[in-house]
């Protein structure tokens, strides 16, 4: 048989879940990490002042939509304000004929910035879908800009599984090909289950420069549960049978002595066991453990 040592640990249950990693949805007090552009009028799209992967400002120029009769009504309005601010030093106008050139000034300039869309935060640009001439409306996608600073995974979790999460646990983050987890909690659970998949939507926060990127899959491990400084021993060494006992195989000497124990978290490779005369450091049959007798005699040919 192949042996191993009963040893103290410190063990976490866990629930796991797949989702994508996006930017953060607005919540109360905060505006969402992620906005797809899209023009507040129709028009053609004159130029594309960013690219995909450019760092932005909050408030810099995205996409400039054609402006030529807007420009043309602003400086119509302006010569017209002009006129109105010279008649009224002289008294040759009214000030209601003022106020309403000030107020088409205003509306030709409203009208002249609706052309502009603006970056609403700063924020990295994840995709532009329009080039120069062509047509937009209000339902167009012009591009799309994310907050890389707030990322989340929005997950699925089963629903079987999810009594224990809870805003503020711990959780690993892991995407395909990544070097290691990332460590993120959760912030969010959705309080009702979906009824298609029976699984509950869960909401992770990715800490800043993570290096993950919107549109990643990735799986969550969610900390549900922790036990410190119990008595663990690899999964393998535990047998349990068709009645749901649980036992396993201590080496004294050259006999193995079948014990019965209570089972108790697993986590990896390691089970938290309890049972009588169970202690740090003893050994245990691990390869070789499979439904030995009570007492047998046994020979150590691994570690």
């Amino acid at each position: 048989v192949q042996v191993a040592k009963v040893q103290r640990a410190t063990l976490r249950s866990h629930v796991t879940g797949y989702g994508l990693v996006e930017g953060e949805p607005a919540r109360l007090g905060q505006s969402g990490a992620g906005a797809r552009l899209a023009p507040p009028v129709a028009g053609i799209v004159t130029g594309v002042l960013c690219a995909e992967g450019q760092r932005v400002e909050k408030g810099a120029p995205l996409f400039q939509l054609d402006s030529r009769v807007a420009d043309v009504a602003v400086e119509t309005a302006k010569v017209n304000l002009e006129r109105q601010r010279r008649l009224m030093k002289v008294e040759g106008t009214s000030q209601k004929a003022l106020q309403e050139a000030e107020q088409q000034m205003a509306a030709a300039e409203a009208q002249l910035s609706l052309l502009r869309i603006d970056a609403p935060f700063a924020g990295t640009v994840t995709r532009v879908n329009v080039r120069p001439g062509e047509a937009v409306d209000t339902a167009s996608a012009l591009g799309e800009i994310v907050d890389m600073d707030r990322l989340v995974v929005s997950a699925s979790v089963p629903s079987a599984e999810a009594a224990g999460i809870a805003a503020g646990q711990a959780a690993e983050i892991h995407v395909a090909g990544g070097t290691g987890p990332v460590a993120g909690s959760v912030l969010w659970v959705t309080p009702r289950v979906e009824p298609r998949s029976d699984a509950l939507a869960v909401r992770v926060g990715i800490p800043a420069g993570s290096g993950l990127v919107p549109g990643q899959f990735a799986a969550v491990r969610i900390v549900t549960g922790e036990r410190r400084d119990v008595l663990a021993v690899p999964r393998e060494s535990v047998y349990t049978d068709h009645d749901g006992q649980s036992t396993l195989s201590v080496v004294e000497g050259d006999v193995a002595k079948r014990r019965t124990v209570k089972v108790g978290l697993r986590d990896g490779d390691l089970v938290e066991v309890e049972g009588d005369g169970l202690s740090d450091g003893a050994t245990v049959v691990t390869l070789g453990s499979y439904a030995l007798p009570e007492q047998t005699r046994v020979r150590v040919v691994g570690p």
